[in-house]
């Protein structure tokens, strides 16, 4: 018996991307599971002789490495035994109420074990954890950062879209290779780039540990964050690393000033076949309070290389927010995902961040890729150059801080031919490579690394050799900036440095604001306490955000419509009532060859008379031309030209292209045909309304024409554009009576 075919409905949904996604069946015993897994410990916390000798169910004898360094350096025991003793909802209403400071929800959850937040956490609600969220963060004023990288590690390409990121607000930049050896050209690169950009840029380059140290201690960076931690002692070990190791990298880091936080996030150990059979919500909580007891700045979590693992399962996604607001709540830094492209369904990447985006946190997206989806050598992110306008236009939509701008084409271009001229500067000066001009005019207009085919794929090599042989460091690219003209970014570089030796931005969640001022939780601290208080963006931020490229205002519309204007229309004398049976009468609405020029389809409204006039003239008709001054309204206008007509039958055309044909006999909102969707309508397709409104005039009844069909949002894309031609319509219509028009 053969099998029937699928349903054509079903057919069609599995074509559609969200089928491109993997979804897991839940297996505790894989670890894929976000929440609650049955080998989750209870939370315990047995404190004797002020040492811990109990956590979460285990003796101090059967410690693992995690649970070892967590009891010695990651609880608070002064106020452990009074949070560990307060009920698990007591504290996770404490999350929401604005009532409680957020310091005191942090007091408490340093006396937690990571079962216990963990447990209290799963507690909350998606729009629980928002508001949370927006209360827990550390630093009050949000930001976000960058991923910019390409295929070829082109340096001057590198550069232009360092700047570019920084013009459109990213406050961090984070760069890697496809090509390990090239990490201290991108570094110098990107670090010159993002000075051009805009002061106080921090700049990091993911790659291997130590090489990201070197670059760290010789200033060629400012911070890191691929520092990885791992719940579960077999992942460590894999790794050659144990939680001391961390330890000793988050020192070295901070005694040369380099801002650090570490990097974990749930499905990381079910990915790696270590996770004991525990979920990835309990084991990301071990990552945590690691995070704390090592003594980083923050954590970078929310799944990262691991979200479609966690997106796989049940309440995944809810879970990766959960682990964000984790670190929150440990009074660390949250650089909260939003890189890793979890999903290729547009609607499933918007559902991921949307709620985060809303509540804002000191890092919206740990890795926007403000370059293409093709170039980001990270992988894709889940933000790419190619969204840069939609999370523009969210952030208008809502009045949010998601801590990106508008940038202005002409402020961009020339950001970026000054990032590739200093490039080309100081790798000339330094001896690095001669970096032609004809390669640097691609990388200035490139969107990507395939519009750079002039790119040198050894001069990135070539110079990150001689940067490591020669023991360059920033200082010498300072230098060479100033001897090369480029003062100011010379300047600006310089702050940096001066900045790691004073270390206030070491403090907690620090970005530096483009006046060099630290923002941290100590300078700017988070103050939310309900409606009325926290973080707003002042009215210069908020004219930021709302301020879209796409925008128009009537006055934009007018001077657009004033470029189309023509002298082939032209006034003859008031309308008169004709006789002749074959005369159609075409309506014009009062804007038409005053103000508005050009129908929301691009067509010139001369060209659409032409077209009008055409197809009553195939049908052996004369067609009249009458400007209707005292309205507006289509059909009005349509019916004015029909008792205006010797057949009777007129049409009617708005400025904006919407047209119809109508009978002296009916009511004004009756038609015999009508286009209601003008953005779509075509110079074939008016010849065709006017030879229908021809055979109408010779009693026929023609097939009506037809609207032509799109599935595009032709409502969003004009309605606006409408208000601002309605309004011009508007300004042009009185009580002149009709007057007849001449189209010449």
């Amino acid at each position: 018996m053969s099998e029937q075919p699928r349903l054509g409905r079903f057919r069609f949904m599995d074509q559609q991307r969200v089928n491109l996604d993997g979804f897991a069946v839940e297996d505790a015993a894989l670890g894929l599971v976000a929440f609650a897994a049955p080998d989750d410990p209870e939370p315990s916390l047995v404190v004797r002789d002020g040492r811990v000798v109990e956590l979460d169910g285990r003796a101090e004898a059967d410690f693992d490495v995690v649970d070892e360094f967590v009891a010695r350096h990651g609880i608070d025991l002064d106020v452990a035994d009074e949070a560990m003793a307060t009920p698990d909802l007591a504290l996770a209403r404490m999350l929401v109420d604005p009532g409680v400071p957020r310091a005191e929800v942090v007091r408490l959850c340093a006396g937690t074990t990571p079962a216990k937040l963990a447990r209290v956490l799963t507690l909350l609600r998606p729009a629980e954890l928002t508001i949370a969220m927006t209360k827990m963060r550390a630093r009050r004023t949000p930001s976000n950062q960058a991923h910019v990288t390409n295929r070829s590690d082109d340096p001057l390409l590198l550069a232009a879209d360092a700047a570019t990121a920084a013009a459109f607000g990213f406050r961090e930049i984070e760069t890697t290779v496809p090509v390990a050896g090239d990490a201290p050209s991108n570094a110098v690169a990107v670090s010159v780039g993002a000075a051009v950009g805009s002061p106080g840029v921090l700049v990091q380059c993911s790659v291997e540990e130590a090489t990201e140290l070197a670059l760290g201690m010789r200033g060629l960076v400012s911070y890191a964050e691929t520092v990885s931690l791992y719940g579960t002692e077999q992942i460590f070990v894999d790794g050659d690393d144990t939680p001391w190791s961390k330890a000793f990298l988050t020192s070295a880091y901070a005694s040369r000033g380099v801002k650090m936080r570490v990097t974990s996030g749930g499905g990381a150990e079910a990915l790696m076949g270590g996770a004991e059979g525990r979920s990835m919500f309990y084991l990301e909580a071990r990552c945590v309070a690691l995070a704390r007891a090592i003594g980083a700045q923050g954590v970078q979590n929310g799944g990262i290389d691991s979200a479609s693992v966690a997106g796989a399962v049940p309440r995944g996604v809810r879970s990766l927010m959960a682990e964000n607001l984790m670190v929150m709540a440990r009074g660390l830094e949250a650089c909260t995902g939003n890189d890793a492209l979890m999903s290729e369904s547009d609607v499933r990447r918007t559902s991921r961040t949307m709620p985060i985006f809303l509540a804002g946190t000191d890092f919206v997206c740990s890795g926007f890729g403000s370059i293409q989806r093709y170039d980001n050598m990270f992988g894709p992110s889940q933000w790419n150059a190619e969204d840069v306008d939609d999370y523009l236009v969210m952030q208008r939509d809502w009045g949010v801080d998601g801590g990106l701008r508008t940038a202005e084409h002409d402020d961009v271009a020339r950001l970026r031919q000054r990032a590739v001229e200093a490039v080309q500067a100081v790798y000339r000066h330094l001896g690095l490579a001669d970096l032609d001009d004809v390669w640097a005019a691609q990388a200035v207009d490139a969107a990507g690394s395939k519009d750079v085919p002039a790119a040198d794929l050894m001069a990135p090599l070539t110079a990150s050799r001689m940067i490591t042989e020669t023991g360059l460091t920033m200082v010498d690219v300072v230098a060479a900036l100033d001897v090369c003209g480029f003062d100011e970014e010379a300047r600006r570089l310089l702050r940096l440095l001066r900045a790691r030796v004073a270390g206030d931005y070491l403090q907690t969640a620090a970005i530096f604001d483009e006046d060099f001022e630290v923002l941290s939780l100590v300078t700017d601290p988070n103050d939310y306490a309900g409606p009325g208080t926290g973080y707003e963006p002042t009215p210069a931020r908020q004219a930021q955000i709302d301020a879209v490229r796409q925008q128009r205002s009537v006055a934009d519309l007018r001077a657009e419509q004033a470029h189309g204007a023509s002298d082939r229309l032209r006034v003859v004398g008031p309308a008169a009532a004709g006789s002749d049976p074959r005369d159609v009468v075409i309506g014009v609405s009062p804007a038409v060859g005053r103000a508005i020029w050009t129908t929301l389809s691009g067509l010139a409204v001369v060209d659409v008379l032409d077209e009008l006039l055409a197809g009553l003239e195939e049908e052996g008709c004369r067609g009249r031309i009458v400007r209707v001054n005292d309205t507006i309204d289509l059909g009005l206008v349509g019916l004015t030209a029909a008792r205006l007509a010797g057949s009777g039958i007129g049409i009617g055309l708005q400025a904006k292209g919407t047209a119809l044909i109508h009978r002296r006999d009916l009511s004004p909102l009756a038609n015999l045909e009508l286009y209601s969707v003008a953005p779509t309508v075509d110079g074939p397709l008016y010849r065709l309304l006017g030879s229908n409104a021809g055979r109408h005039a010779k009693g026929a009844t023609p097939e009506p024409a037809r609207n032509p069909y799109s599935d595009e949002a032709i409502e969003a894309r004009y309605h606006t554009k409408v208000v601002s031609l309605v309004a011009i319509e508007r300004t042009c219509s009185g009580t002149t009576p009709p007057e007849e028009l001449e189209l010449v």
